[in-house]
């Protein structure tokens, strides 16, 4: 405690300091429940997002095979893609705790592409629209990851700070009230000393 002087402000200020760390504590416990909730919804969504998206990937890979099967790789190959000018991606963005939680959707145009080839067929076409919906679905996938991600860096950094409030902080704002408190006694006591008239 050399570097406060045992008085009684300095104890208030003390005081006040670990009753600010206290409140500061309480808030990171908070922090980190509600980043935890929010964790575990995004997780549920998440994974709704993945089986959605295996799914479709199952059935573009079916529909690639079908249409492999039909007009062979070297045909399907030259059949024109979609253009990606016309892709619109739509995000939506809210906040939580200081972390930013995005929802994101790509829309891709459904119609069929100029200059398609005489040999156009059903597989073809069940085929482009099988890896749109695989493409599109990608889209929330990846944001519902981004969100996951985010929320995990923040959870652990409220919850580092939390520990060493909890762990260092705290505890060493109650040892230097205590000494501070017992030196502020014996100033005190040895006031009470020499104030005590000599008989």
């Amino acid at each position: 405690m050399a570097d406060v002087t045992p008085t009684r402000g300095a104890l208030l200020e003390l005081v006040d300091e670990r009753r600010a760390m206290r409140e500061g504590h309480g808030f990171l416990d908070e922090k980190c429940l509600l980043l935890a909730g929010a964790m575990l919804q995004e997780l549920a969504r998440h994974r709704g997002y993945l089986r959605a998206v295996e799914d479709l990937h199952a059935a573009a890979l079916a529909a690639l095979a079908a249409a492999v099967a039909r007009h062979g790789l070297d045909a399907l190959q030259a059949y024109p893609a979609t253009a990606a000018h016309d892709a619109r991606v739509t995000v939506a963005a809210r906040g939580l705790m200081g972390v930013t939680l995005r929802q994101a959707a790509l829309a891709l145009p459904v119609a069929a592409p100029p200059d398609v080839p005489f040999d156009r067929s059903p597989e073809i076409d069940a085929c482009r629209e099988a890896f749109r919906a695989l493409a599109e679905a990608g889209a929330a996938l990846a944001a519902s990851h981004g969100n996951l991600e985010r929320l995990e860096r923040e959870y652990h950094r409220a919850s580092r700070r939390a520990r060493a409030l909890a762990d260092v902080l705290l505890p060493e704002a109650d040892r230097r009230i205590a000494e501070l408190d017992t030196r502020l006694a014996e100033l005190e006591q040895e006031d009470a000393i020499w104030r005590r008239p000599r008989g």
